[in-house]
């Protein structure tokens, strides 16, 4: 890192009035975009800290690290901020290959053709199998 203090890169995000970043996952090798979820302050740190993506879950209002009940971890090689330092995008591994808690590869399996949402993409894994509650 470079000269100041290690802060000074989280400072110069510009988080929403919750405190939050949205943040892109980017297969590293494909290009493809895998998922968006939400970041706080906390959250960029421990990711930029341990190259495991980590995210702000605001359902459950704590940190969720990805693949924590279901052991699809991201392995993150790159991070990112856009021109405007409010979108935060990782270059990540997924492991398991598998992002969706739909038991996708993506969250973004609908294609909308003729007015509808068809679906593009299919369940790789019952989500009953990965999440076992």
């Amino acid at each position: 890192m470079s000269s100041g203090t290690a802060s000074d890169w989280l400072d110069a995000v510009k988080w929403d009035a919750q405190g939050l970043v949205p943040a892109i996952a980017q297969d590293a090798v494909s290009g493809e975009i895998l998922m968006v979820a939400w970041m706080n302050r906390e959250a960029l740190e421990e990711t930029a800290r341990t190259l495991r993506g980590v995210y702000f879950s605001r359902s459950r209002n704590r940190l969720w690290r990805k693949g924590e009940e279901s052991g699809h971890v991201q392995t993150v090689s790159e991070i990112r901020l856009d021109c405007d330092n409010d979108v935060v995008l990782l270059k990540i591994e997924q492991l398991g290959g598998i992002a969706c808690h739909t038991g996708r590869r993506s969250c973004f399996f609908q294609k909308l053709e003729n007015d509808h949402w068809v679906t593009t993409t299919p369940v790789i894994k019952n989500p009953d199998e990965i999440y076992r509650k």
